[in-house]
């Protein structure tokens, strides 16, 4: 992925480039293309906010958030980064 180089409300806008897993291999953090390390909560809020790109926030069959990429069908793809 590349950087984007878009702002909004004065916020650079970013894109997902790796993640944390824990042992159940479930994500708990994400990567950002500025290098940030978020929480899987962070994320659902800038996801949420128009500040991360490339991410998709749904709804399960109970009303829980959760995110996933815009063009893939998982995050098995993206890069676990320590």
């Amino acid at each position: 992925m590349t950087k984007i180089e878009v702002e909004k409300e004065g916020y650079r806008i970013e894109s997902i480039v790796g993640l944390h897993r824990n042992h159940l291999g479930e994500i708990i953090s994400f990567i950002t293309s500025e290098g940030r390390v978020i929480s899987y909560r962070k994320a659902l809020l800038e996801a949420e906010s128009g500040l991360l790109t490339g991410i998709q926030m749904q709804e399960d069959g109970t009303g829980n958030a959760y995110l996933s990429p815009a063009e893939e069908e998982s995050f098995d793809h993206y890069p676990v980064l320590f």
